[in-house]
């Protein structure tokens, strides 16, 4: 194996294809692993071939700094020359979710329901920069931790409209193809809406929708028949796991999800409605974005922003007395009420009941001076109680810290607002 290239070291092979090899590497200047996709050798000797892996490695190349979102993989460098092409992308250890669409290696079904959530936000992301991927596969969606995914692989994708045909027999994976997909059609975001559905069904069932000994059988079941529901392989699934997975499937595009958004809704409710794997005070990702998506404190972050605050922030659920600040007391870090009411008191005088959406404690973070506590805030009722310590703030992106800011001034200004109408009824 080759130990170097460019100023990249390789340690050793990840996973090789018909077309590409992929190997971890070290960038030595950034000090960080990272994923290096070479195209092969004798597919870059091959006249034909050549072109089209090379458009393959150029486009995706296209998309260095823009697909910036938790749930993609960021692509650092590339390098596309006549005989040398290769992707310098960001390494995730945990493989792809091939391993767990098969029998014997599902994951819980809440679990599925949360890691295609996150992909319909990331594909939305992908799709508002006008970036359709047109490969969405079990082996091109990777596992990073525990509870989260990253979209990988935009090589086949087209942008803002710009459509080149794929042949079913050249790039692309006929299983996973929407009906216009195989047909060679016009595509848009909605092939793959499809795409993922059918990724939903096998993560769910272990199998494809369409099962073929050969492409062209597969083609035509695609275009003809109808899939089997995923409950009528695993009976135990909620009744509507099939009509999300039916409607993301539909043959006729026109009756699939028409946006990214109303398949998140539809896959958010059925987290809710279901309460899958919910405990008392378990905050599943699905739950925490849609709270923070709802709450009027964060209407202008973006979404990537929002994520960002869900992985530093604490959610706990407070019983009815529980004293979450303390009078006098030191603290580095405010609370947003995502459900119930708090008092706040001083010296035993209520001051205030604060409901959904209200943020308490941050002048704490926000003064030039260490602070401490004005008064007393205890739980009123059974509370959700998002945390932000001050130090996470502070290393926050600058845009993140910057609607923070901005929100910390609207409360105040609402604030001030409401003691002057206080002191002229007086």
């Amino acid at each position: 194996m080759i130990k170097k290239l460019g100023k990249y070291e390789l340690f050793r092979k990840l996973g090789e294809g018909a077309s590409s090899t992929v190997y971890l590497g070290r960038d030595p200047f950034a000090m960080r692993d990272v994923a290096i996709k070479v195209a092969a050798p004798e597919i870059l000797s091959d006249t034909k071939k050549s072109k089209l892996y090379t458009h393959l490695f150029l486009n995706e190349a296209s998309l260095i700094g823009k697909l910036r979102h938790p749930h993609i993989v960021q692509i650092y460098d590339a390098v596309v020359a006549e005989k040398l092409c290769y992707i310098v992308m960001e390494y995730v250890a945990g493989g792809t979710l091939e391993e767990h669409a098969r029998p014997g290696h599902l994951f819980p079904v809440a679990h599925v329901v949360e890691l295609i959530f996150k992909c319909t936000r990331a594909l939305d992301f992908a799709h508002r920069l006008g970036i359709t991927h047109r490969d969405i596969k079990p082996a091109n969606i990777l596992l990073s931790g525990d509870a989260d995914i990253k979209i990988s692989d935009f090589g086949a994708s087209i942008t803002n409209g710009h459509n080149e045909r794929t042949q079913v027999s050249g790039i692309g994976s006929p299983a996973y193809m929407s009906p216009e997909q195989v047909l060679e059609l016009t595509l848009d975001h909605r092939t793959d809406i499809y795409s993922l559905g059918v990724v939903m069904f096998q993560l769910l069932t272990g199998r494809l929708p369409f099962e073929a000994s050969n492409q062209f059988n597969m083609v035509y079941q695609i275009i003809h028949n109808a899939a089997p529901t995923a409950s009528s392989l695993r009976p135990e699934l909620p009744p509507a796991i099939d009509e999300i997975v039916g409607k993301a499937m539909a043959k006729d595009r026109e009756l699939r999800y028409q946006t990214w958004e109303a398949f998140a809704q539809d896959l958010s409710l059925l987290a809710r409605d279901q309460q899958l794997e919910k405990t008392h005070d378990n905050f599943v990702d699905t739950e925490k974005f849609n709270t923070l998506r709802a709450l009027p404190f964060f209407t202008d972050f973006s979404d990537v922003e929002l994520w960002e605050v869900l992985r530093f922030s604490h959610w706990q659920r407070a019983a009815p007395g529980t004293m979450i600040m303390r009078d006098g007391e030191p603290g580095d870090f405010f609370c947003f009420l995502a459900e119930g009411q708090v008092r706040v008191r001083k010296g035993g005088r209520v001051l205030n009941e604060l409901g959904k959406g209200d943020c308490f404690g941050e002048m704490a973070v926000i003064g030039r001076l260490a602070q401490v506590r004005g008064a007393d805030v205890e739980a009123l009722t059974e509370a959700d109680i998002i945390t932000v310590r001050g130090e996470a703030l502070q290393d926050a992106s600058e845009g993140c810290r910057m609607h923070f800011y901005q929100g910390f001034l609207e409360v105040l200004a609402d604030r001030l607002s409401l003691a002057n109408q206080r002191l002229t009824t007086i």
